[in-house]
């Protein structure tokens, strides 16, 4: 099994868009940001732009780390830098809503995203004995104090469109036993909840995490999926923070969809593009080396089981500390140069 820690850093970027938006309004963090991406000037100079909405309807957030980042390159004359790092920043990635200002934080990414004229994409990652005590441990102290969060963070995001993909290894951990029995009824209950919850909002998608190819037992997650209400949610995702290839991740969701109601599903493309790590080491899905940006972001796959291509897991911030990586879910400029280069 491939298991992979899914950790994120607020840092700058949560506060900042939510700050930006509930103190000042979007205007200044989109300024210089045309909605369809048409800025002027040269590759090294040029704003930070969004994708054409016909083809990635997603919001790109210019103010995220690796937009910084390529600022930053700028300022010190490393265009070569720059020009990587920009294939990271100039695509949607995934907005992981932290644990303590839930509806600032929903609200802040949905606004920016609707005046850009644009979907938020969302990740929650706060469930109860996240993680199993590894790198990303933690989560919500109980079943209520989820159920807050949870409606905090609707309330955030309101009648905006957004695409939320729930609870990264929440299932899985189950079937695999990481998370203790005892703690398994309350999960399923919570995410049924929550993905009530997400869905008697307007415009909002809900994708519930179902693992990824490396899981060598696909069958075992038919009825944990039920259980926690799939049937109920637009679909489920597959891949997240993984590096297993499309091809292999088209594969293992058709098996899954066919046994949960047909449902569609989504494809973390982050950091596939090169496929699972198969070298020396333990724990292959923690920063391996040698891997590549995959596919961008899109809605047009040419395959009706699949509703898109995402990136889930931020390109650049770190699985956790191992094979010299910070914090899971800290930037990491020398893990994005390598993505970047990498990639086909």
């Amino acid at each position: 099994m491939y298991r992979r820690n899914t950790g994120r850093g607020r840092g700058l970027t949560a506060r900042g868009v939510s700050a930006a938006v509930a103190l000042t309004g979007a205007a200044l963090l989109l300024a210089g940001c045309s909605s369809d991406g048409d800025g002027d000037g040269d590759e090294a100079t040029r704003p930070v732009k969004q994708q054409p909405k016909d083809t990635d309807p997603f919001w790109v957030n210019p103010d995220g780390n690796a937009a910084r980042q390529v600022a930053t390159y700028e300022k010190d004359g490393k265009k070569d830098e720059a020009a990587r790092i920009r294939k990271i920043a100039e695509q949607p990635v995934g907005e992981w809503i932290g644990p303590e200002k839930p509806e600032d934080e929903a609200r802040g990414f949905t606004e920016a995203a609707e005046k850009a004229d644009r979907d938020a994409l969302l990740v929650l990652y706060n469930i109860p004995h996240r993680d199993c005590g590894q790198f990303s441990k933690g989560g919500a102290a109980d079943g209520n104090a989820y159920r807050a969060w949870i409606d905090g963070v609707a309330k955030g995001i309101g009648d905006r469109a957004a695409t939320v993909v729930l609870e990264p290894d929440a299932v899985l951990h189950m079937v695999d036993k990481c998370t203790p029995e005892q703690f398994h009824e309350e999960r399923y209950d919570l995410l049924r909840g929550a993905i009530t919850k997400l869905k008697s909002l307007k415009n909002t998608k809900v994708y519930l995490d179902a693992g990824n190819a490396g899981w060598s037992h696909p069958d075992g997650l038919y009825e944990p999926l039920k259980r926690s209400g799939v049937e109920q949610a637009d679909g489920f995702a597959v891949n997240v923070s993984n590096f297993q290839t499309t091809e292999a991740s088209v594969a293992y969701g058709k098996t899954l969809s066919a046994k949960v109601g047909d449902k569609p599903f989504v494809i973390d493309t982050s950091r596939n593009g090169r496929g699972p790590y198969t070298g020396k080491g333990k724990d292959p899905w923690c920063n391996p080396p040698g891997r590549a940006l995959g596919e961008a972001p899109t809605t047009k796959t040419g395959d009706p089981s699949v509703d898109a291509y995402l990136w889930v897991k931020r390109p650049g911030e770190s699985d956790g500390t191992c094979r010299g990586g910070p914090q899971a879910g800290q930037w990491w400029p020398e893990y994005a140069l390598g993505l970047a280069k990498n990639a086909p």
